[in-house]
């Protein structure tokens, strides 16, 4: 690993370190393996080696350090060559975390570059002390930054370099996606402002930079700041980045026709600020969206434009945030990998993207950050676990940690990865064990103080209540004790997948335990959740957590907690996901439609009716006056809330892998019609072929075609509001039927659900 003697530290301009060497002949395949400490683009001969960005990549940088392996055969001509790789700070050493407390440096306080190159298996040049080293024209940059370029500036070689110490045993081979451009997005509309900045609409929320070309004297300057929204009067805004400067600043070398797109940032942005200092103009300029997950494995449309709309912001938010890591945002001064975020939308990430590999990696470097005691931090990789004096205890929350198994166990299914369960299931269990410790018992009774050992976020964001720790209307002993219940009961299951019966059966007796103690503790003699509110009953139905004798009581008492709340969405992270599929398992169709449908504050429609393009961290982000709302945590494009298309997908469109049989080699076909929404189509390019469903309403008359793939096989389960049914053309009177590779058509009657009322007093009630 060796670092350019010329850098000045974070903050300061780029470096590059270089080697002139000599080749004889060209033949044959020549390699370059290459890697960082900061962020690095290599150029041989002056061509730029790949396409990649933001190499080598966000890992958990100590313990795991990405290479990446390019063919540069065609780079090469006889005699000298020459080897430059350009680096910047990056995640390495710019700022992390937010506020009056950011973090620098990291991981480190040097930049350095490892390399070799090889032709033919024999090794021909490699990183080393003799290398030359000098500054760039990237005078600084930074993740949260931005970048500031001067044209004017050549790379010229000033310094050496400098062997540092390095434990090549952290090398690990690229193992996602690579970062790549997307298509560019045009420019809808510009503006200019009272101050004479112009600017520019992209009609696109999105995670990437904005390219230009420009043209001037020396020496003129173009700044370029990013917003996601507008203000209440129609102009520019970004007041909710906080302390990220998010800016980019170019200066002209007065060569003509330039061209700018930055080289070591990113930022999340729709519209784009551009002040111009001196002579010179903006001659064109685009957007260009970045992501490690380009191509869109998934469709669904239906008669409501609004709900397509919503599909699509959420396959942009997860393009945003899908850069190396599942971020909760791209714009502000966080852009971190938050576990729960990630582990309420893994199941919807699987089906909008190829993230197998994306997530592999990810875990990987969960499990790498998880502390000694099993606590998983709240964010990955975790800035904290070296630098913890601002922020003690960034890990243990119950829904954040429990990503450790979740999104594992949503790689098992969509893509049938049972070496992921394996590597991962000692840090479940440690998670487990940890999550039962808080409290050493089956309650877990968090603290709610910041950095307290186990503290919850307990359902993030619901629609009431401050920012900094939202009142719930479910407390945090609930949400804690439900999800210890959910993670014993799902690793158990791992465990035995993986064939650990040990570890199966230790787990399956403390989701019994909890389960016993969640019955005495939160569930009354009537059937009443203690908290009777829509998160507690959405999960615990789903879970299967309700007693039979109860289950009744609780479908009325948990039907009442949306009516009076007139049919809107009283959950946050944790709850909402679980939310639509408890209603629709209670039969309450019309609840769950009702709840889905609506277009004011809180609801999926709402945000999409007030003009966003990506699904946003807040119910209310802006007000319906159009003012914004809480500047201080108000993120415009956080996926969380998007994996409501999981539900559009397994319950509306009506398919989803059959566990038995996981990476869709089974696939159960249930369809949930909602009237409204016909015509709906959807599709999944799934990794054994592709899945597509459709189904249209005629009067009370359904048609529901689909398409197994081939060498998979189906599995039709019907709802017994369905009558009348015909399969390829045959009656058939039993409400499941097994499905050959190939389309199917499906034909019933279908009566659709009313609207309902409150009712004042539970149904079967068990009064003492």
């Amino acid at each position: 690993m060796v670092r350019p003697d010329c850098d000045q530290g974070v903050g300061t301009g780029a470096s590059f370190i270089a080697k002139t060497f000599s080749v004889s002949a060209t033949g044959g395949t020549t390699l370059l393996r290459i890697s960082a400490l900061g962020l690095y683009r290599a150029f041989i001969n002056g061509q730029r080696v790949g396409q990649d960005l933001l190499t080598p990549g966000w890992t958990v940088y100590d313990k795991r350090l990405s290479y990446q392996t390019y063919d540069v055969t065609e780079l090469l001509i006889p005699g000298d060559n020459r080897v430059e790789i350009w680096l910047g700070d990056g995640w390495y050493r710019s700022q992390l975390m937010w506020g009056e407390y950011p973090i620098i440096n990291t991981w480190g306080d040097k930049i350095a570059a490892i390399a070799e190159l090889s032709q033919d298996g024999a090794v021909i040049l490699s990183t080393d002390a003799t290398w030359e080293s000098g500054e760039l024209p990237v005078l600084k940059s930074g993740i949260y930054f931005g970048e500031i370029f001067d044209a004017r500036v050549a790379p010229k070689v000033t310094a050496g370099s400098s062997a540092l110490p390095f434990d090549p045993a952290i090398l690990v081979a690229h193992e996602t996606t690579p970062v790549r451009e997307m298509e560019p997005l045009a420019v809808v509309r510009s503006w200019i402002e009272a101050d004479g900045a112009t600017v520019y609409d992209f009609g696109q929320n999105a995670g990437g930079n904005v390219a230009f070309t420009v043209s001037g004297e020396a020496g003129a300057r173009i700044r370029v700041d990013h917003g996601e929204v507008l203000d209440q009067d129609g102009h520019f805004y970004n007041g909710n980045y906080r302390t990220a400067e998010a800016r980019i600043e170019y200066i002209l070398a007065g060569s003509g026709e330039e061209h700018y797109r930055p080289y070591f940032t990113f930022q999340g942005y729709r519209y784009a600020r551009v002040t111009i200092e001196g002579a010179a103009k903006v001659l064109d300029i685009v957007s260009v969206p970045m992501s490690s997950v380009t191509e869109v494995k998934s469709s669904f449309t239906s008669a409501n434009p609004m709900v397509d709309r919503l599909f699509l912001n959420t396959i942009w938010s997860q393009r945003a945030n899908f850069i190396e890591v599942p971020t909760d945002c791209p714009q502000r001064d966080e852009r971190l990998g938050w576990t729960g975020d990630a582990q309420v939308f893994a199941g919807t990430a699987c089906y909008l993207a190829d993230a197998q590999g994306f997530f592999r990696k990810w875990i990987r470097d969960l499990v790498a950050d998880q502390r000694a005691d099993g606590a998983i931090p709240h964010v990955c990789p975790d800035p904290t676990r070296q630098n913890d004096e601002h922020y003690p205890g960034f890990f243990g929350s119950t829904g954040w940690g429990d990503a450790i198994y979740q999104v594992p166990w949503q790689m098992y299914l969509h893509f049938g990865d049972t070496e992921i369960l394996a590597e991962t299931l000692p840090a479940m269990v440690k998670w487990v064990d940890f999550v039962w410790s808080i409290s050493d018992g089956p309650i877990v009774s968090p603290p709610r103080e910041w950095g307290a050992r186990g503290f919850s976020f307990g359902d993030w964001l619901q629609p009431k209540g401050p920012s900094a720790k939202p009142l719930p209307t479910i407390g945090d002993d609930a949400a804690a004790t439900i999800y210890l219940y959910i993670a014993a009961a799902q690793v158990s299951q791992i465990a035995d997948l993986v064939g650990d019966r040990a570890i199966a059966q230790r787990m399956r007796k403390i989701a019994d335990e909890v389960k016993a103690a969640f019955a005495l503790e939160f569930i009354t003699p009537s059937g009443r959740l203690a908290y009777d509110d829509q998160t507690s009953y959405a999960l615990a139905i789903v879970h299967d957590l309700i007693p039979e004798a109860k289950y009744e009581a609780a479908k009325q008492y948990f039907r009442n907690t949306i009516l009076r709340s007139e049919r809107r969405i009283g959950t946050g992270f944790i709850g909402t996901p679980a939310l639509l599929p408890a209603l629709i398992k209670i039969g309450e169709w019309a609840l769950a439609r009702d709840v889905f449908l609506q277009e004011d504050v809180p609801g999926w429609l709402y945000q999409v009716k007030m003009g966003a393009t990506t699904i946003w961290e807040r119910w209310d982000a802006i007000q319906p006056d159009g003012s914004i709302y809480n500047p201080q945590m108000n993120s415009y494009n956080h996926y969380a809330y998007g994996s409501v298309c999981q539900w559009l997908l397994e319950g509306v469109a009506g398919f989803r892998p059959d566990a038995r049989e996981p990476g869709f080699k089974t696939i159960v076909f249930e369809p949930l019609i909602l009237p409204e929404l016909s015509p709906v189509r959807a599709h999944h390019d799934s990794p054994s072929g592709r899945i597509a469903a459709q189904w249209e309403i005629n009067g009370t008359s359904v048609r529901y075609d689909i398409e197994v793939p081939e060498g998979s096989r189906g599995l039709l389960v019907l709802a017994h509001d369905y009558h009348d049914v015909i399969l390829d053309g045959q009656g058939i009177e039993a409400r499941e039927a097994p499905l050959s590779s190939g389309p199917h058509t499906i034909t019933f009657t279908y009566d659709p659900p009313s609207r309902d009322v409150i009712a004042e007093k539970p149904v079967n009630a068990n009064t003492p």
